[in-house]
């Protein structure tokens, strides 16, 4: 039986988890009085997280407005055909995009829900027309504009008392 990397991360390892996703940068130094153990033992952890693929990745996150990426839209696509080969060319094309900051496939009315950032509506009438108007498997979207970015993040909740 398979068991979930969850179930096998300690109390430790969460609490590291949880420090990072507020702050990648802080250092084992910084970290290790936190969790209870040697600045090398919060290394040796941290390195086995990333190893195993718990930790995916560290990245920048990055003000969109700051860099001229003002609208932020979702996005809900229908497609005409829903063989595999067709999910797996427009989860393709999506992954390409620029634009797109998440897309995620879905049951319901649609068959993916997008999330994705343009300078301006010229910019993402652009998108539109190249990624959805001219695939020839889009049935349909339809468009929401957000007003108000209220919560925007990546994070995992993670409880540190088990």
């Amino acid at each position: 039986m398979r068991k979930d990397r969850y179930d096998v991360l300690d109390r430790i390892d969460r609490g590291i988890l949880a420090r990072l996703q507020e702050d990648a940068r802080i250092t084992a130094e910084a970290m290790a009085p936190d969790v209870g153990l040697s600045i090398a033992a919060v290394q040796r952890r941290i390195k086995r997280l990333r190893e195993e693929g718990v930790i995916q990745k560290e990245i920048a996150v990055v003000d969109p407005f700051k860099l001229g990426q003002a609208m932020t839209f979702v996005v809900s696509v229908e497609l005409d055909r829903e063989r595999l080969t067709d999910l797996d060319d427009f989860e393709r094309t999506m992954r390409s995009e620029s634009h797109v900051q998440q897309c995620y496939r879905v049951t319901g009315t649609t068959d993916f829900v997008l999330i994705l950032l343009a300078h301006d509506m010229t910019d993402f009438e652009t998108f539109t027309r190249r990624a959805l108007y001219e695939n020839g498997n889009v049935r349909r979207f339809t468009t929401n504009v957000v007003t108000s970015r209220v919560k925007v993040g990546l994070s995992v909740p993670i409880d540190e008392s088990e």
